[in-house]
């Protein structure tokens, strides 16, 4: 049986630089360690505010290769701290080609490799598809010194596919950096349940799978009222699900918090003998799956 490994979730709120960002996530990261975690997730696009709240082709200057200079500062980090990172961060592969792009950097400061969104959205205040091409590395796993882990971004959260690749591809745990928050208007009305639909789609994950699900996502208010952009609220409330759905810690929706989990494989082991889905999986029959539409 796979040895227990601890798991760190940084639920951040954003400063005024790239600098000031990197910085403090990396004061994070330590004291994460520090209480234990082996592998550490940041939310997505830590780097900076979520800067998709509007369509700005000066904001492409905010992009950097991966690797690149931020890996690189984290690449040491990792090292130092003998701790596996999980960080989002805007990625240009090419002049007009970029990538929401997560970085995996193993404990010797390795980069594992990297995954790229699949899925992205474009909603108000998250024009996404102004800014990323879609990824085109799958849904691979990466074995770091601790488990072997897979990645889903956000919007990817939402679409069960990529989070069933991912556990077949023998994840232990999937983390989902986040950046998802109410807008101010519909909070009132809409807030309750969109939080609950969240929660429950990673719970869901983790019990149709048989894994950890371990969702990290910013806090905060971030908008410029006063000049049309109304904002976004972003909900916090990282938490770890462990493979029968429950939730095993969760952080709150207003303040920066560190979550530090334990993950014992014996629980997913035990899980799938009794609630045996991939064994009962009718993969001769999905081929219709793979159409947009099946209907009329």
């Amino acid at each position: 049986m796979a040895d227990k490994f601890t798991i760190g979730l940084v639920q951040m709120k954003s400063r005024a630089s790239a600098e000031e960002n990197l910085t403090h996530a990396i004061a994070h990261i330590r004291e994460a360690a520090k209480r234990g975690a082996q592998i550490i997730s940041l939310h997505e696009l830590f780097h900076g505010d979520y800067f998709c709240r509007t369509e700005d082709a000066k904001l492409f200057d905010l992009a950097e290769p991966v690797p690149g200079p931020t890996t690189a500062r984290l690449a040491q980090v990792a090292k130092e701290l003998n701790a596996a990172l999980v960080a989002s961060l805007f990625e240009r592969r090419a002049a007009g080609v970029y990538h929401n792009t997560v970085a995996v950097l193993d404990a010797d400061g390795s980069l594992l490799g990297k995954y790229r969104k699949m899925h992205i959205p474009d909603d108000p205040l998250y024009y996404e598809k102004f800014y990323f091409t879609p990824g085109d590395l799958g849904f691979p796993n990466f074995d770091t010194k601790f488990a072997r882990i897979g990645v889903q971004i956000c919007w990817d959260q939402w679409y069960p596919e990529g989070s069933r690749i991912t556990a077949l591809g023998g994840a232990q745990v999937i983390f989902y950096p986040t950046s998802i928050g109410w807008h101010p208007h519909e909070k009132a009305e809409f807030g309750a349940a969109q939080l609950d639909a969240w929660r429950t789609m990673h719970r869901a994950h983790a019990i149709a799978n048989g894994i950890y699900a371990a969702a990290v996502n910013r806090v905060g208010f971030e908008g410029k009222p006063e000049k049309g952009d109304a904002g976004l609220e972003f909900w916090g409330h990282s938490f770890v699900t462990a493979p029968d759905g429950q939730v095993i810690s969760e952080a709150g929706d207003s303040k920066e918090e560190i979550l530090v989990v334990e993950c014992d494989p014996a629980k997913s082991e035990d899980q799938r003998r009794n609630w045996p889905f991939l064994r009962d999986r009718r993969i001769d029959a999905y081929q219709p799956i793979l159409n947009r539409w099946i209907g009329k």
